[in-house]
């Protein structure tokens, strides 16, 4: 049986076979649509550290173990920290104590004690007076000798100044505290409460807690282990920003704007599918590093961007190879 038909039919279909195997060929030689990017899972590391130094008392989280914002890690023996808190706050109070006594001013009570001091200073040097004038006189006769006079002329001066002395008393009481000792009063004040805001600061650094939710991987050090500033006690996975670094050659630069969404999915087959937004694409070019397995020669010059996975979860693990797909 011989087939016949219309020749331009007949053309046409040949031509779309030849379209179509053209198609397979260059998804095949391409490594499939131009709208996949491929990459590798990022998880940012944290060296969890005191930021104090003393003997640890505990830790409670092991290796593995999922933590979340806040969660108490571990703790420093602090009893000499709680000492300096206590020492600092009694300097606070006792300064405290100070300046109200200068606001709240004399008592009516010493100024009245003053009052009567001054008086009775006043009366003393009233008969110092009169006991000098009479010795004078005597003096003037011959009656008494030159010596008796001396000393009531030294009983009148030492009166009188025991009464500017009563009367200075009085006056400093009634005027009250100069706005100087005032002002030093409340410095000190405030210099025994920053020493207290210091002392507590101090004592919370004896408490480590988890900075962001993550998946502990490693537990560095152990109960009873003195340790510095800074010196690593754990070492966990942030969970809470898990990224994708990818490249994209420069024909695919317009395509890989900041913002853009995409979806993400690793090798295993029917994975679950990921969602994510490109925050950050690279101004300057370089070469593929040999880690990201992509489809096309890795001596071409691509540009490195980074995915934020919106939904990520356990699924994803550090230096995960994935394909981003774009819209």
């Amino acid at each position: 049986m011989q087939l016949k038909g219309n020749p331009l039919i007949l053309g046409l279909g040949a031509a779309a076979l030849a379209g179509l195997v053209a198609l397979v060929l260059w998804l095949v030689f391409s490594g499939g649509p131009q709208n996949r990017l491929y990459g590798d899972v990022e998880i940012r590391q944290v060296d969890l550290a005191f930021n104090a130094e003393g003997r640890v008392a505990s830790m409670t989280h092991q290796e593995g173990d999922e933590v979340h914002a806040g969660d108490l890690l571990a703790t420093l023996d602090d009893a000499n920290y709680a000492n300096a808190l206590a020492l600092a706050q009694a300097k606070r109070d006792s300064a405290k104590a100070q300046l109200d006594l200068l606001l709240a001013g004399s008592r009516y009570e010493d100024i009245d004690y003053a009052r009567a001091a001054l008086a009775s200073a006043q009366a003393d040097l009233a008969h110092a007076k009169v006991s000098y004038t009479r010795q004078l006189s005597l003096v003037k006769r011959g009656a008494t000798p030159q010596q008796v006079l001396d000393d009531a002329r030294m009983a009148l001066d030492a009166a009188q100044a025991s009464v500017n002395g009563s009367q200075a008393t009085l006056t400093k009481l009634i005027n009250g505290p100069r706005i100087q000792d005032i002002d030093a009063a409340r410095a000190q004040y405030g210099a025994a409460q920053a020493q207290v805001a210091l002392a507590q600061t101090e004592l919370n650094y004896t408490k480590l807690y988890a900075p962001v939710n993550g998946i502990i991987m490693t537990r560095v050090i152990e109960p009873g282990t003195v340790v510095l500033p800074s010196d690593t006690v754990y070492s966990m996975a942030n969970t809470a920003e898990i990224w994708v670094r990818a490249f994209a050659p420069e024909t695919m630069l317009g395509r890989v704007a900041p913002g853009t969404e995409v979806k993400i999915t690793g090798d295993t087959p029917k994975s679950k599918v990921y969602h994510g937004r490109i925050g950050y694409v690279s101004p300057v070019a370089e070469f593929t590093p040999k880690t990201v397995e992509t489809p096309d020669l890795r001596t071409q010059l691509v540009y490195r961007l980074r995915v934020r996975v919106t939904d990520a979860d356990s699924g994803l693990r550090q230096g995960m190879p994935v394909t981003v797909t774009l819209p």
